[in-house]
């Protein structure tokens, strides 16, 4: 996995050594992850913006805020993900591929933390019906 750090590599392991919030988002196919302190950053498609992406490329990548405490996943499927016609095996597919790379991506930089939908993107599971099956 390639990982950009934003806007340096040491200004990213310094912010990592005092465990402050970072933003991170990590390409669909898990091989390209763009990081850095929230406050340097500011918002995701900021975040793109700055690394050399485009704004628009923001539906291209799981977004996550994390610490040591956790990794909060701005759940937000795309109504194109992966070309799924039917919503429910969209937000399925996004769930699964969305658990793998981002646990991936928390191994590769040494965080062994639980990965958290915070409940304001709960709404997206609704459409799946009894929860107990995610």
């Amino acid at each position: 996995m390639n990982i950009i750090k934003y806007p340096s590599a040491e200004a990213v392991t310094k912010a990592m050594a005092a465990d402050e919030p970072l933003l991170v988002l990590i390409s669909f196919d898990g091989k390209t992850a763009v990081m850095s302190q929230v406050d340097e950053a500011v918002e995701h498609h900021v975040l793109l913006l700055n690394t050399g992406f485009k704004d628009t490329d923001i539906d291209k990548f799981f977004r996550i805020v994390l610490d040591r405490s956790g990794a909060d996943w701005t759940f937000v499927c795309p109504p194109d993900y992966k070309n799924i016609t039917f919503k429910d095996k969209r937000i399925e597919a996004f769930y699964k591929d969305g658990f793998a790379v981002i646990s991936d991506f928390l191994h590769s930089i040494g965080y062994l933390v639980g990965i958290n939908i915070p409940k304001r993107y709960s709404r997206h599971f609704d459409v799946l019906g009894d929860n107990d099956n995610i």
